[in-house]
């Protein structure tokens, strides 16, 4: 399907300077890549985005920067659907398993398997619930794995150039 809306990601202001470089996420892996695998982790509402940022620190939030983006994106799945989910052959335990427990103990997680999969066959990004600690049914996520320029647009929103430059 194609997602054409804008979607939003809180993250470590250290790092606002590349908040589409997805280089966060392959240098530690999560739950739908393996480390390593550049990942885009993205929200539908910046509500969600806030909620994923800061697990671990729900009665302690710590600053975010929270930049919204521009989708125009081809080959993306709708695994919140479960139409899509059966026809894909994609299970609970497929999104929902213990991703970093089973990493950290050497074992590959159910979710990596589905995303190599996935991405083998040409999709660019999924739409999944949040699994964060405290969701809801309104809390879902995006995560690209091809993101760039059409047909796989996903371009941060900085029109006035608000976000830090790295160091030259």
């Amino acid at each position: 399907m194609r997602l054409s809306r804008i979607v939003y990601r809180a993250h470590n202001p250290r790092w606002s300077f590349g908040p589409g470089s997805g280089e966060g996420a392959a240098g530690t892996g999560g739950r739908f890549n393996r480390t390593g695998l550049r990942a885009l982790y993205t929200a539908l509402r910046f509500e969600t985005a806030w909620l994923e940022a800061q697990q671990g620190f729900a009665f302690k939030a710590q600053p975010m920067t929270l930049c919204a983006y521009d989708v125009d994106c081809d080959d993306v799945l709708d695994l919140t659907d479960p139409a899509t989910r059966s026809a894909h052959g994609v299970g609970g335990a497929d999104l929902a398993g213990p991703c970093k427990d089973l990493s950290t103990r050497g074992e590959v997680p159910p979710s990596w398997v589905l995303a190599d999969r996935l991405i083998a066959q040409g999709c660019a990004g999924i739409i999944v619930p949040s699994f964060a600690s405290g969701a809801t049914t309104t809390d879902v996520n995006v995560v690209f794995w091809n993101w760039g320029e059409r047909p796989h647009q996903v371009r941060v929103i900085d029109d006035f150039g608000r976000l830090a430059r790295p160091a030259t």
